[in-house]
């Protein structure tokens, strides 16, 4: 098998053999904060409890009352080894969360001692775990790095990759982007995206039984996901009410999930609110992982800001109106030919919305299905030796750095 060009048959990976030793790593935990973030680490858990000692610490939205209390799904899906935080405290302000979090995930680290934490994406959580793991000198393992976005997620996301020692990564150009932070290219591995691996799997269940699940009578509908940008906080309200006035105006049936709980989403949410009552509209705090994928398999189209309308909305081809700065560079319009970019003008919107059946193109630009096998694979493959951490100079810097010298002589 081969990951990133390196032949896992012979060829040393990590300063190891591939098959002449186990791997130091025998314990594994993976942080979940998020609804999202845990529908990316589900295929990687339940192949990791097959090959390590694995256990799952749950913190952040999952725990929130007003946001569906989704640490039920994780508990529903039957791991051997959950933890659920306690006492977190949590009070929307991202940079108290992370120190509770911190607190917290410290004394959990403590007492069981793992091999390897694996984090995923751009959340406080995630950054959580990286300060957590990186301060105890256990092993960081981090998905999805090497992305841009348009909001302090970005920095958040760079600041992980530089305190993570294994990066799986969605994509070669999010490869190339770690490698240029100065991270170890024998240390960066392409795995698209995880979520993938059940995307494409038979674990989607038919779109009919989700509906009566859920209480969905619409034949046709769109799906709405907006969430804040914290950069932009000052306009948030205005800007959810474009949204939502051009959801109005369009005549059609949504769904709508609640957007994450960053700094600006008392105004989205009060802007939902105003929609009880409205047959039009059904509403979720949250749902599901594998029946919001088979109601995006389903829908006309998906509209907002999530990076569902970029990662998953591809794989099945469905049209997406990608509102306004937050996924801004995520992904190029010439390989995804499935989104429309608008900024969060109610016109704007609207003429997205009537065009969106000429937007119907699949990409198998995050993946094929095979990121969990990729990932237990390496880690197969991987030590702890990784742990002290070394910038790695491109060339080019090398190369700046001996021209620099010769003409200045220091």
């Amino acid at each position: 098998m081969e990951i990133n060009g390196l032949e896992l048959n012979g060829l040393e990976l990590n300063g190891t053999r591939a098959g002449e030793k186990d791997t130091d790593i025998k314990k594994i935990l993976f942080l979940t904060g998020t609804r999202a973030d845990y529908g990316k680490l589900k295929p990687l858990i339940r192949l990791c409890e097959a090959h390590f000692e694995t256990h799952l610490f749950v913190c952040g939205m999952h725990l929130l009352k007003e946001y569906g209390e989704t640490y039920n799904e994780v508990i529903r899906d039957g791991y051997e080894n959950v933890h659920i935080a306690q006492d977190l405290g949590y009070l929307g302000e991202m940079d108290l969360d992370l120190s509770h979090t911190v607190i917290s995930l410290n004394g959990y680290l403590k007492r069981i001692s793992p091999d390897l934490i694996v984090i995923h994406g751009d959340r406080v959580d995630a950054l959580a775990g990286a300060i957590s793991g990186l301060l105890n000198n256990v092993l960081i393992a981090h998905v999805e790095g090497g992305e841009v976005t348009g909001t302090v997620d970005e920095a958040i996301r760079h600041a992980i990759t530089k305190m993570a020692h294994l990066h799986f990564v969605a994509n070669y150009e999010s490869r190339l982007r770690i490698i240029q932070l100065g991270e170890n290219p024998g240390h960066v591995f392409v795995i698209g995206s995880p979520d993938i691996d059940i995307m494409l799997s038979g674990e989607v269940p038919p779109v009919d039984e989700v509906k009566l699940a859920n209480g969905i009578q619409f034949d046709r509908y769109g799906i709405i996901m907006y969430h804040p940008v914290t950069t932009e906080y000052e306009r948030t309200k205005e800007k959810a009410e474009k949204v939502f006035e051009a959801a109005e105006y369009s005549g059609r049936n949504y769904i709508v999930i609640y957007p994450n709980n960053d700094l600006g989403s008392n105004y989205i949410i009060d802007e939902i609110d105003k929609l009880a009552g409205n047959p039009r509209y059904k509403v979720f705090k949250s749902l599901k992982f594998e029946h919001f994928l088979s109601l995006l398999r389903s829908a006309s189209f998906i509209m907002g800001n999530s990076s569902a309308g970029i990662r998953e909305a591809c794989v099945y081809g469905v049209p997406v109106i990608d509102i306004g700065t937050r996924q801004q560079g995520r992904y190029r319009p010439e390989v995804l030919r499935n989104i429309q970019a608008v900024t969060e003008d109610t016109g704007e919107i609207l003429r997205c919305i009537y065009s969106v059946e000429r937007c119907r193109v699949k990409s198998s630009y995050f993946g094929d299905g095979n990121s969990a096998r990729l990932f237990v694979d390496t880690i197969k493959n991987s030590d702890k030796t990784l742990v002290q951490k070394k910038f790695v100079d491109s060339g080019q810097t090398k190369k700046a750095i001996k021209m620099h010298f010769k003409e200045t002589g220091f």
